[in-house]
């Protein structure tokens, strides 16, 4: 199988903290890959890393083939990766409009412009002139995720997008992320929430303390009730 994203032997650190333990993963053109595990279990810093907003000291991380590994965040964005970190990031003093375009990235085209967005994402028509500190949790992860999608990305990396969301925001979600892979939207999220992992995703990565324990299709996930037990269970 021919991957669009790959991380192969990531070893990361916060400082003298060994954090990643030779994480690897795979991504094929149009699936969804979760990351799974409990807090703490090294998944935000596994897609930090492959962002390279957390370097790893070692391993590689191979988009389309090309090594990204020594490549600064900004420059990985260029070439196609759109992040959507867990602390969502809006601009609080500009609106949804200013912050929408701001998620544009020079020299990147496709799809993606202000009228998709707001296709996809109707909820945003009407806050277009709200500052971004004004909105909601769930309408500020709506605007995050269709800033990352400004920016025309080949792989969208999605981290938590369902943390401290009310159930009726997570079914939304749901099924936004639903109608990007009907379009055959490439998306590495991580998640705790199992049943928002299960409806979305094709395959399963589970991480603990750092290492991954599991990967298989989302089927073997539903299967392997031990690795719910030991490794995701609260």
């Amino acid at each position: 199988m021919t991957y669009i994203l790959e991380a192969k032997g990531l070893n990361t650190y916060y400082g003298r903290s060994h954090i990643l333990f030779d994480v690897g993963l795979s991504v094929a053109p149009g699936q969804t890959v979760c990351l799974m595990g409990r807090n703490g279990a090294g998944k935000t810093t596994t897609m930090r890393s492959i962002m390279g907003l957390s370097p790893s000291r070692s391993g590689q991380v191979l988009f389309k083939g090309r090594d990204l590994t020594r490549m600064p965040a900004y420059k990985r964005a260029r070439l196609g990766l759109g992040f959507v970190p867990e602390d969502r990031r809006i601009l609080a003093p500009f609106t949804v409009r200013e912050n929408l375009s701001l998620g544009r990235i020079p020299g990147r085209t496709g799809g993606w412009n202000m009228e998709h967005v707001l296709e996809e994402f109707p909820l945003l028509v009407h806050l277009l002139d709200r500052l971004g500190g004004s909105l909601s949790g769930g309408e500020q992860q709506m605007l995050t995720i269709a800033r990352a999608l400004m920016g025309n990305p080949e792989v969208l990396l999605l981290d938590e997008p369902t943390e401290g969301l009310a159930p009726v925001v997570v079914s939304v979600l749901k099924e936004l992320v639903m109608n990007l892979k009907e379009s055959r939207t490439t998306i590495l999220l991580s998640e705790q929430n199992i049943r928002f992992a299960e409806a979305v995703s094709d395959q399963v990565v589970v991480i603990d303390k750092g290492h991954v324990v599991f990967a298989g299709s989302i089927q073997q996930f539903r299967e392997e009730k031990a690795i719910h037990k030991k490794y995701l269970a609260v």
